[in-house]
């Protein structure tokens, strides 16, 4: 006697190995497992971005200067600050301080 079929089973018409099963549960796990983690930590990031102590520097210096920040100027300080945080990280910089 047979169980129910796996949801993998289901959506695909071929006949599924153990192995392309085993991969389906790793990833089903670790998709869990990280939206349990960034989805909180984006959304405290996210709530916490007007009290973080540089943000409120940057913006004093744009109100200081009389200059608004257009989109375009923010994703490019974004796409700097991630370009540094990952060089830093593939450097191991820190882990030689």
């Amino acid at each position: 006697m047979k169980g129910a079929p796996s949801p993998l089973e289901l959506v695909l018409p071929f006949g599924v190995s153990k192995r392309a099963k085993m991969w389906y549960g790793v990833f089903l796990w670790a998709l869990v497992s990280s939206l349990f983690f960034h989805v909180p930590a984006g959304l405290l990031a996210l709530f916490t971005l007007r009290h973080h102590k540089y943000g409120a520097a940057i913006a004093g210096v744009y109100r200081a200067a009389g200059k608004q920040m257009i989109p375009f100027e923010a994703l490019t300080l974004g796409t700097g600050q991630t370009f540094c945080v990952v060089v830093v990280s593939f450097l191991r910089v820190l882990a030689t301080l």
